[in-house]
């Protein structure tokens, strides 16, 4: 094991003791938000520990059927047992280190929030609004799979169905995987080949639609926006919702003036909560805009594997005449158009994670001269 990682692991240890003491301190415990926060980081320190006990375990048992290699003498039965040993433990640290390597890897702080998704048809009229109607639907059977919570926050419906704008709220509730950390990669243009309902010739048509994948602001680290700098208006919903939603103007659409960037909330019958609502979606879109602009000046001079997040970036196809979908980053192809279509996203998920592990790393080795 590298030097490096051996002390990474050591520190870890420390760092599990102390998360010990501060889950069995009472005042932590009447402390839901932060008692939540330490448990989180109990459990993945705890995982990374694990990795490493069972690392330390397999170096003992190499060394163990290395020693009776070396005392098998004539014996071919035990000269066998004991290669197939030390053959089995080689190849098993070896992952077990790429698995601690990339356990140890610096993590987004944001990858534990929930986060706003919002989708909005482009480019394909009609077409493109079904398909962001078919996203949503994508993610938020995703989000179920996951035990997440998904709430609606806007929605501007096509007249055949669909949105032309939809914005969802995703929150793990607490439990589980952070929302951000597993859907941050989905930012970016999603491109649809099929046959469309309203086409009559059986003709294949190409449609797009954007996605934006936003973490929700830390309460106590959200952008403070000075109240003059807003300008509020409030509205009529559309849409379901029955006759009060309609008649009411409940909805809020909030501006901020010195960036141009808008959000509106009618998901709820109350103004005031449509408001708050409206404001965090704000918060966020502008937290984002700043976060964007400091890694374009710190990303100049590369792009990313799994792309810039760019919203003009195409980085997927959704092709179903062939069932295929193509994540255009990575060059990943899977022909289960159909699950991934109904939540199934698990293994791009997955393959996008682990391309990002591997870029770290080569960067890692890259500036350490490994």
């Amino acid at each position: 094991m590298a030097p490096s990682l051996a002390a990474s692991l050591e520190r870890l240890g420390h760092r599990l003791q102390e998360l010990d003491e501060a889950l069995a301190d009472p005042v932590v415990a009447a402390d839901n938000k932060r008692f939540r926060a330490l448990s989180r980081e109990h459990a993945e320190v705890s995982a990374v520990c694990a990795l490493a006990r069972r690392h330390t375990q397999r170096q003992h048992d190499l060394a163990t059927a290395q020693e009776m290699l070396r005392d098998a003498g004539s014996d071919a039965d035990l000269r066998a047992m004991a290669t197939d040993e030390v053959t089995e433990a080689e190849a098993e640290l070896l992952r077990l280190e790429a698995e601690l390597q990339t356990a140890l890897l610096p993590r987004d702080p944001d990858d534990d929030r929930p986060a706003f998704l919002e989708i909005r048809a482009g480019t394909g009229g009609d077409e493109s609004a079904l398909f962001a109607g078919d996203l949503a639907r994508m993610y938020t059977r995703y989000a179920e799979r996951q035990g997440w919570r998904t709430e609606v926050l806007s929605a501007n419906e096509s007249d055949l169905g669909g949105y032309k704008e939809v914005v969802l709220r995703i929150d793990h509730q607490g439990t589980g995987p952070g929302v951000y950390g597993l859907l941050k990669f989905e930012s970016g243009g999603h491109r649809v080949q099929r046959v469309p309902a309203t086409e009559s010739q059986g003709r294949i048509h190409t449609s797009a639609c954007t996605v934006a994948v936003l973490p929700e602001p830390d309460e106590a680290e959200e952008v403070q926006i000075n109240p003059a700098d807003l300008r509020i208006d409030t509205f009529r919903a559309s849409g379901a919702g029955g006759q009060h939603i309609n008649k009411t103007d409940s909805a809020v659409r909030v501006t901020h003036l010195p960036t141009g960037i808008v959000a509106e909330c009618q998901d709820d019958r109350s103004q005031h909560r449509n408001k708050a609502r409206a404001l965090a979606v704000l918060a966020a879109r502008i937290r984002d805009q700043e976060r964007m602009a400091r890694q374009a000046k710190e990303a100049a001079h590369r792009k990313s594997l799994v792309g810039t997040g760019d919203r003009s970036d195409r980085i997927r196809t959704y092709n179903f005449p062939q069932g295929r979908l193509t994540d255009h980053r990575i060059n990943l192809t899977l022909y289960k158009l159909g699950l991934i279509m109904d939540g199934d996203l698990g293994d791009v998920v997955a393959a996008l994670l682990s391309a990002q592990a591997a870029e770290q790393l080569a960067e890692l080795e890259a500036s350490t001269g490994v």
